[in-house]
Formats: C-alpha cells, sequence, structure tokens
C-alpha cells in the first residue's frame, strides 16, 4: 500500500503544482488512499520532495532530483545574467561578474559538476575558480562562454 502511495504521490507532483501537504492530502483522498497530514509529511520525507517556487511567484513539491535541476537552472540564468568577463592563467580562472553576483555565479559553476573544477571562491564581484589542470583551462572557459552567449 505504501508503495502504490508513494508511486501515486510521485504522478500527482508531476500533474499539478502541489503547494502544501493538505493539499498533497486532498488529492491522494480524492484518488481513493485514505490519509492524513502526519502520513503525507512522512511520505514527503521518504520521497526527498522538495519545495521549489514555481514562475507564478508560488511554490510546489518536487522530486530532491528535480529539484536541484530547477535550482540549478536557476543558477545558470544568474551565471547568464551576471557574466561580465573571464580570464583564464594556468589552472586559475578569474570571473568577473556585476556588483553582488559573485557567490551565484560561483554557485551556479559549483552545481554544473564539471570534473575539471576543482571548485570556486568568490568576492562580491569576482571569482576565483580552480581547474585541475591547465590543459582544462580552454575546455572550460569554452563551455562557460557558450553558456553566458
Amino acid at each position: 500500500m505504501k508503495n502504490a502511495r508513494h508511486q501515486q504521490i510521485l504522478f500527482l507532483i508531476r500533474e499539478h503544482d502541489v503547494e502544501t501537504q493538505e493539499e498533497l492530502a486532498e488529492l491522494l483522498n480524492k484518488t481513493g488512499f485514505t490519509v492524513t497530514q502526519a502520513t503525507v509529511s512522512r511520505d514527503i520525507r521518504q520521497l526527498q520532495l522538495q519545495k521549489v517556487h514555481t514562475d507564478n511567484g508560488r511554490q510546489k513539491y518536487v522530486r530532491t532530483s528535480e529539484g536541484d535541476m530547477a535550482l540549478g537552472q536557476r543558477y545558470l540564468r544568474a551565471l547568464q545574467d551576471a557574466f561580465v568577463s573571464l580570464d583564464l592563467s594556468g589552472n586559475i580562472m578569474v570571473l568577473h561578474t556585476i556588483s553582488g553576483m559573485a557567490m551565484s555565479v560561483a554557485a551556479a559553476i559549483d552545481s554544473l559538476d564539471w570534473n575539471e573544477v576543482l571548485g570556486c571562491i568568490a568576492g562580491d564581484d569576482t571569482i576565483m575558480i580552480v581547474l585541475r589542470s591547465p590543459e582544462a583551462g580552454d575546455s572550460v572557459k569554452a563551455r562557460i562562454m557558450e553558456i553566458v552567449s
């Protein structure tokens, strides 16, 4: 019964923008699953659902991997919107952003999970990106430029 309920929850959050546990419980009850808010809360935790913001300013539940993807898309948008310039020297890249956006852009780069990138350090408008090797510089630079263009 629990597996069937979990499958139904995943179906419902794909088909509907479910914003609250109460709303999810109501949908489950309408589809033949008798549940309480406590059961729904436990299911949400077990399924590792999280809330993300929608385009209309509301929130909805998504599966963690979908949430990560949505978050990644938001981060990429920050990279596109805030990018100013990029320079490369050996295995160090220096990326400049508009003021106040470096931390968001560094998070965007980290979220890409590129094997060539060891990590980023961000200030207010400057990011130092440490690459695994100097040879990785041209390909990472090309990928970043492709994202921002």
